[in-house]
C-alpha cells in the first residue's frame, strides 16, 4: 500500500512539473525534447529556426534583446527552459546579448566549433539541443565568462510578469 502512494505522489509531483514547464530539481537528469525537424519548422518562425536548429547566428545589434534591460529571466525559445537572468545581463560591445552565467550550469551544453576557420565553444540548450551562441573566455568577474546569445534563441518573462502569475 505504501509503495502506491509514494509512486502515486511522485507521478503526481512529475505531472505538475510537466504542467508548470518548471526546470529539473537540481541534480535531477535533463530530459530531453526531441522533435522532427517538420515539428520545429511548425513551432518556431523561420529566424529562429535557422539560428536554433541550424546553428545559424543573427546579425549584429539586430536582435530584440541586445539592448533589452528589463528584470526578467531569458528561457530557450523551444523548450522554455530558464537559461540566464538580467541579473547577469551585460554590455559587451558585440552586438549580441551577453551573459556572464546562466541560471544553472546544468541547463546548457557545450561542444567545440570549428566552423568559420576559428576554434569556438558552442552553446546549447541541455534539454533540446538548440543552438544558442558560443562562450568566450573575455567576460567579466565573477565568472570571467562571456556567453554570446542569440536573441531568437531566446524568450523573455519580465519579473512583473512572473510575480503577477504566482499570485
Amino acid at each position: 500500500m505504501k509503495r502506491e502512494i509514494v509512486i502515486g505522489l511522485l507521478l503526481a509531483a512529475g505531472l505538475a512539473l510537466a504542467v508548470r514547464g518548471a526546470e529539473p530539481a537540481e541534480g535531477a537528469p535533463m530530459e530531453k525534447i526531441v522533435k522532427t525537424d517538420a515539428e520545429w519548422r511548425a513551432l518556431l518562425t523561420p529566424e529562429q529556426y535557422r539560428v536554433t536548429r541550424q546553428r545559424g547566428t543573427e546579425r549584429a545589434c539586430t536582435g530584440a534583446f541586445h539592448d533589452h534591460r528589463e528584470p526578467g529571466i531569458y528561457r530557450c525559445v523551444c523548450c522554455d527552459l530558464p537559461l540566464f537572468s538580467s541579473a547577469a545581463k551585460f554590455e559587451s560591445g558585440t552586438g549580441w546579448p551577453s551573459y556572464f552565467q546562466p541560471v544553472a550550469e546544468a541547463h546548457l551544453a557545450r561542444r567545440e566549433d570549428r566552423g568559420f576557420g576559428m576554434v569556438r565553444t558552442e552553446v546549447l540548450c541541455a534539454r533540446c539541443d538548440a543552438h544558442l551562441g558560443h562562450v568566450f573566455e573575455d567576460g567579466p568577474q565573477p565568472t570571467g565568462l562571456r556567453y554570446c546569445i542569440n536573441s531568437a534563441a531566446l524568450t523573455f518573462e519580465s519579473t512583473s510578469e512572473r510575480q503577477k502569475s504566482d499570485s
